[in-house]
């Protein structure tokens, strides 16, 4: 496969050359609160509960106005609500207390947030901050894991394959991807694999 990422690259790149985040944000703060939200819940759903919650809440500060309680009600329909208003409440009171209220802007710190894992803050380091990283949900976990790039059993040890396989200055843009192609084509259930265009790299595919 090594011999052949660069092929792969270019495939992707001509497959989807608009890949970007599909959540919905106008800050740092509000990408963070959104990936937050993201974990085990579409996009779509998550766009819509922020639309309604960044009207009055859109900074830690006025975050932190709300009781656990009341967070719970605006995000209820994102799934975990529970664990995902404490996670956002406990980051905005540590970027209150740590970092004057701005999101920090390095890996390290990032991962210093409570609530805030490493998928986080690959995501919000990448996308908010131009960093190099590559975050590992189940899309680019699934799609990595089949077409071969990086095999392994879990996020952290294809994170690991990944940064060895791919360019450091393509991290970003291949975590986009394979989202994408995950969401398109190679669904978790029935992949879409006679219709791939990926098929000639795909391990997957190979042993069908």
């Amino acid at each position: 496969m090594k011999k052949d990422i660069q092929k792969l690259l270019q495939e992707f790149e001509a497959l989807y050359p608009d890949a970007s985040p599909a959540l919905e944000y106008s800050s740092p703060y509000e990408l963070l609160v959104a990936v937050i939200l993201s974990a085990q819940c579409t996009d779509e759903r998550v766009n819509k509960v922020t639309r309604m919650l960044f009207e009055k809440y859109n900074t830690p500060q006025a975050m932190l106005t709300l009781s656990p309680e009341q967070l719970e009600k605006y995000i209820f329909s994102c799934g975990f609500y529970h664990n995902k208003a404490a996670h956002i409440l406990s980051a905005s009171a540590d970027i209150l207390a740590k970092f004057g209220g701005e999101v920090p802007s390095t890996l390290e710190e990032l991962k210093t947030l409570a609530g805030v894992g490493q998928k986080t803050a690959n995501v919000v380091y990448a996308v908010a901050f131009g960093g190099d990283a590559i975050a590992v949900d189940t899309h680019v976990f699934r799609v990595s894991n089949r077409l071969g790039i990086a095999e392994g059993k879990t996020p952290a040890k294809v994170e690991e394959g990944l940064r060895a396989a791919i360019p450091q200055n393509m991290w970003s843009k291949s975590h986009h991807f394979l989202i994408w192609h995950g969401r398109r084509v190679c669904h978790s259930q029935k992949p879409d694999c006679l219709n791939c265009t990926l098929k000639e790299y795909c391990k997957y595919f190979e042993n069908l």
